[in-house]
């Protein structure tokens, strides 16, 4: 057993973006007074304190989460002290690995004040429904910033982080779109070009030849700060032309709404059909006149090949090169019967200088991907039932729990009342001075609002509650896993990297040999295999 005097904490906070404007209790100044008395209380030697300011708690890609997950592997760190499971993650598939296996693995205590959990106490069954908990109240808060952003873009407003090329975002009101002067008549020059029978890739070559910046360096130039290294298309290409030439903003409308996340928990989007765009015309000054538009629109339908079949890339942000990192982006095949073939991004754009093509059949790589799944997926009809009553029991304890809890904070509350009464009772008599009377009344109402904010919470608990069909119906979805969803790969797998492939002469024939390897969300040992094509 590790006397207090063995631990070396480190006080984790994370503050999101969606987090602003709550209360005092969720900013990081709070979060850290309340971790450094805690620490001082119990007598814990504190090794560091890190600071996620501004960062989802969706993804656990974070500067100084990274870093202290580093100092536990380097042995430093024995002991993380968080306000809450919330500030850990809002991914209760991901808390729940650090808090149930990897934590425990690398014998570092984990205690979460305000829920009442440390991972060395008799009390830890509750840790992982709060997990799932902070996810629904994620996922809730996604789905209200969501409407909120459709709501501005059906009248019109300009909601990307971004001015697109040619524009810039007006000073007096962020949501509306100014032409940009400098690349405005790069813009302009662009479509007229392509309007005199210019390709797109041709009108690259020629901007990339008289130097002039492309829309990311640009971007760069014109917000100070941004770094160019970080972006893959620092020069001209004719996919950035071509996008540049079908996009009606340039002749004053606005589009938008174009892309989806596949999952709340994703930053990968997925296209969406036309007819589901949200469309507002005449909402700034046009660029380009609909002439000279419509006559571009006419020489690209001309050059382009329609699809067959209505073809989508599922694995569109997952799929990897295993040599660059870059997406593995979908192109024709010659092969009958196949839908397509996935290539190395970086090759698609810039040939064999950038990197090897790395070709793999679309409908072999599907197949492969289902087969690995099931496999890790399979378990029996017993193991199911005892897996969902399992999980249905301990959420019914822990709103049990809450019911408790809620009782004591009314009780509370009711106290609170009656002490504002008396302290205005007491002022009004003489007894107690304006200053002094003010003061405890604010202490006493914001010791409320807190209590408050708890019982919504608890509410919101309440009304997001699984019932044990859910659950059911839930297991069903991944264990039966009849076909590959874009939902369902984003919840089960991190990344797909794709190697190389190569031909090999064997005694049946010419075959092709290409190593595919699956980096699953849940823990389990990761897939590599060779397979042969």
């Amino acid at each position: 057993m590790r006397t207090r005097a063995d631990y070396r904490a480190a006080l984790y906070m994370r503050l999101s973006k969606d987090d602003d404007g709550a209360a005092e209790s969720a900013s990081i100044t709070t979060q850290r007074q309340m971790l450094r008395s805690y620490a001082a209380e119990h007598g814990y030697a504190v090794q560091d304190e890190y600071i996620d300011d501004g960062y989802s708690g969706v993804s656990f890609d974070r500067p100084e989460f990274r870093r202290m997950i580093a100092d536990i592997e380097a042995k430093k760190v024995n002991l993380v002290i968080i306000k809450d499971l919330s500030r850990l993650g809002r991914d209760y598939i991901t808390a729940g690995q650090y808090t149930e296996i990897y934590f425990p693995s690398k014998g570092v205590r984990c205690i979460a004040v305000n829920d009442g959990y440390d991972s060395e106490g008799p009390y830890t069954d509750i840790a992982p429904f709060k997990n799932v908990i902070n996810e629904m109240y994620a996922r809730d808060i996604s789905k209200k910033i969501r409407s909120a952003f459709a709501a501005k873009m059906r009248e019109g407003a300009y909601v990307a982080a971004f001015a697109p090329y040619g524009y810039q975002k007006d000073a007096a009101d962020k949501n509306r779109l100014v032409t940009d002067a400098r690349s405005g008549e790069v813009v302009k020059r662009i479509f007229a070009m392509a309007a005199g029978g210019a390709k797109p890739a041709d009108i690259a070559r020629t901007l990339n030849a008289e130097g002039v910046p492309s829309p990311a360096v640009y971007r760069c130039i014109m917000h100070g700060g941004s770094d160019a290294n970080l972006y893959s298309r620092q020069e001209w290409t004719g996919s950035t032309v071509g996008k540049m030439l079908r996009n009606m903003v340039y002749i004053g409308h606005t589009a938008q709404g174009k892309t989806e996340k596949a999952s709340f928990k994703s930053r990968v989007s997925v296209s969406k059909a036309r007819d589901e765009w949200i469309i507002v015309k005449n909402t700034h000054k046009a660029l380009v006149d609909e002439e000279t538009f419509d006559i571009v629109q006419r020489r690209i339908r001309a050059r382009t090949c329609p699809k067959k079949g209505g073809f989508g890339n599922i694995f569109s942000g997952i799929a990897k090169c295993a040599d660059c990192g870059r997406n593995m982006s979908s192109t024709g095949t010659r092969k009958k019967g196949s839908q397509a073939n996935l290539c190395c991004g970086g090759y698609k754009l810039h040939g064999a200088r950038e990197c090897g093509n790395h070709f793999i059949d679309y409908d072999a790589l599907y197949k492969i991907v289902l087969a690995e799944l099931r496999k890790r997926l399979c378990i029996g009809e017993a193991e199911r039932a005892r897996l969902a009553d399992n999980v249905y029991g301990r959420l019914c304890a822990a709103r049990r729990g809450d019911d408790k809890e809620s009782g004591s904070i009314k009780r509370r509350l009711n106290e609170i009342e009656s002490i504002i009464a008396r302290l205005y009772e007491d002022n009004a008599a003489g007894r107690l001075s304006d200053r002094r009377t003010g003061r405890l009344a604010a202490k006493y109402e914001k010791e409320a609002e807190a209590h408050e904010a708890r019982m919504g919470a608890i509410q919101a608990e309440k009304e997001a509650a699984v019932s044990r069909e859910k659950i059911g119906r839930l297991l069903d979805e991944i264990i039966n896993m009849a076909e590959l969803t874009p939902d369902m790969l984003f919840k089960l797998i991190d990344r797909i990297e794709i190697a190389q492939g190569y031909y090999e002469q064997t005694a049946q024939g010419r075959i092709k040999r290409q190593r595919v390897k699956i980096f699953y969300r849940f823990k389990t040992e990761d897939a590599e295999r060779e397979y042969t094509f």
